[in-house]
């Protein structure tokens, strides 16, 4: 269960923060790192922190970009600060190493880390079901790439021992890839019955996504409103 939790670092641009994260990764049982759209490549620095921990570092994947990072999983959490704008679902550490442990069960799960200096782009942000905010001193909160994984990983680590120790209900979530597509449907649906303006669209399809992220809805269900959508689109075209 533990090799489909994804740790994702986005836009990565010190070699040692890839050996550092290996090394937190393989100390908590995880073994699955992916790099999107990393700025340097792992080397001599990277295998160094690694410490140990280099089977990691020699099986990592690189991909171009989140989206392609995430588009087979069912559940994506992003790390993320609370003074954004983005209003979107938020957990602290406990409860997103639950929500992972639980839906990998059934498959690829992910959690998110952004570039050393800025983070994830509001973008990248609402690609994930949910954004977890680690409670440092708000005096001092700086954390290093390698710590916020270290926390994150412990918490997954806990929550993992206390499943095994009282296994739960296996739950299937759509993919990524597929709820990108539940909400292509949605927005043509509502532009075709004149909800939204193509040239005025406004907030309401990233409200809605922030409303499906937080009702984190199952696969029949998913089915099931894609069924509606379809439904309407037929009642519709006629009409036009």
């Amino acid at each position: 269960m533990l090799s489909n939790i994804r740790v994702i670092l986005v836009g990565t641009s010190h070699p040692g923060n890839i050996g550092s994260t290996a090394r937190a990764m393989k100390t908590m049982g995880l073994s699955n790192l992916y790099l999107a759209e990393p700025r340097v490549e792992p080397d001599g620095q990277s295998v160094a922190l690694a410490a140990g921990a280099c089977d990691i570092l020699k099986n990592l994947v690189k991909v171009d970009s989140l989206a392609e990072a995430i588009k087979d999983c069912s559940l994506v959490i992003a790390t993320s600060a609370r003074s954004r704008t983005l209003d979107w679902p938020m957990l602290d550490p406990r409860q997103a190493g639950e929500k992972l442990v639980a839906e990998a069960n059934s498959g690829p799960v992910a959690i998110v880390f952004g570039r050393e200096n800025h983070g994830l782009s509001n973008e990248e942000l609402q690609q994930c079901n949910y954004h977890v905010f680690i409670p440092a001193n708000p005096e001092y909160s700086s954390l290093n790439l390698a710590q916020a994984v270290q926390i994150i990983c412990y918490e997954t680590r806990v929550a993992h021992l206390a499943q095994e120790a009282e296994p739960q209900e296996i739950v299937e979530y759509p993919l990524v890839e597929d709820q990108e597509r539940f909400f292509e449907h949605l927005e043509k649906t509502l532009l075709s019955t004149g909800f939204i303006i193509k040239n005025h669209p406004g907030q309401v399809m990233v409200k809605l996504r922030r409303l499906f992220s937080r009702a984190r809805i199952e696969s029949q269900e998913m089915n099931i409103l894609r069924g509606i959508l379809t439904s309407i689109d037929r009642w519709v075209e006629p009409k036009k």
